[in-house]
């Protein structure tokens, strides 16, 4: 009997460029099912690569990228996302239940009968409307919403596909303390049930709810690594900012990323290297 437990998202040796430029440099690291993980790293060193390897909206030039052991394009039905920001006309006359309605025109319904999936009264819609805790908010205009409460709509739109791994992109970018706990404690209630990882610029503190750091940048004097570092209580931290109490990231460790018996590890390098190799350049 296996006893390792799943791993949701894994990383083996990618290397990623940009025109020329090495953005990841044998990047290798895991995310078990079920984890809160903090994806930080200053601006440009590479979180937002890592987010588009996920979604499988770019491909590594080397190296292999799995979700739920899947290949990302395989398994993008499992992933929810929340982007930092959302480009909209202010004028369009769209509710908070219509835009939460969007995250499900990709068919995805489990649980929900194909012709009324983007009905109100389809259950993963219901759930996700009361799981982000805006459900008093479904028929009011999106544009009349605070920052934070659009924040929190588009998690809902995200959770209305009853996806198995929520990301998270700067989540919190411009938002007060008051609605940073509201959302860390919509965060906190989905913990466990669902896999959620949030890449931020802030590399000194994160949420007391992580589990897991993952800081990109420089790695054995090259860039584009990713470290796994130890986090302790930030006690001196005010109560109310990074949703509650926080942790304080040490980045003078780095712990070890074994990879749990999934078997990449144990692969022939050739073979991984050629597998989800990209032909060619990305433009």
């Amino acid at each position: 009997m296996d006893n390792h437990p799943t791993i949701a998202v894994e990383f083996y040796k990618v290397n990623y460029f940009y025109s020329n430029l090495e953005v990841l440099t044998e990047s290798s690291f895991h995310v078990h099912k079920g984890e809160f993980v903090a994806l930080i790293g200053s601006n440009g060193s590479g979180k937002t690569t890592i987010l588009r390897l996920i979604m499988g909206l770019a491909r590594p030039d080397s190296g292999k990228v799995l979700i739920f052991g899947e290949s990302p394009e395989k398994a993008r039905g499992l992933v929810g996302y929340v982007p930092q920001y959302m480009n909209y006309d202010p004028a369009f006359p769209i509710s908070v239940e219509e835009v939460v309605k969007m995250g499900r025109l990709e068919g995805l319904s489990r649980n929900c009968d194909s012709k009324r999936s983007l009905n109100a009264s389809c259950p993963e819609l219901e759930t996700a409307l009361e799981l982000a805790d805006v459900a008093d908010l479904r028929y009011r205009p999106y544009k009349a919403l605070s920052g934070g409460q659009r924040r929190r709509v588009m998690v809902a739109r995200a959770l209305a596909s009853a996806p198995e791994l929520l990301i998270l992109d700067e989540p919190t970018a411009n938002m007060d303390s008051e609605s940073e706990e509201r959302l860390f404690r919509v965060l906190g209630n989905l913990k466990q049930s669902t896999t959620i990882l949030i890449a931020t610029h802030d590399t000194a503190f994160v949420s007391s709810l992580t589990d897991v750091v993952l800081c990109v940048g420089q790695r054995e004097g090259k860039l584009g690594g990713v470290l796994r570092h130890a986090a302790k209580p930030a006690d001196h931290i005010p109560a109310g900012l990074y949703g509650g109490s926080a942790l304080q990231v040490l980045h003078d460790t780095d712990l070890p990323d074994e990879c749990c018996g999934s078997g990449l590890t144990m692969q022939d390098d050739r073979a991984v290297h050629t597998d989800q190799s990209a032909p060619g350049r990305k433009a």
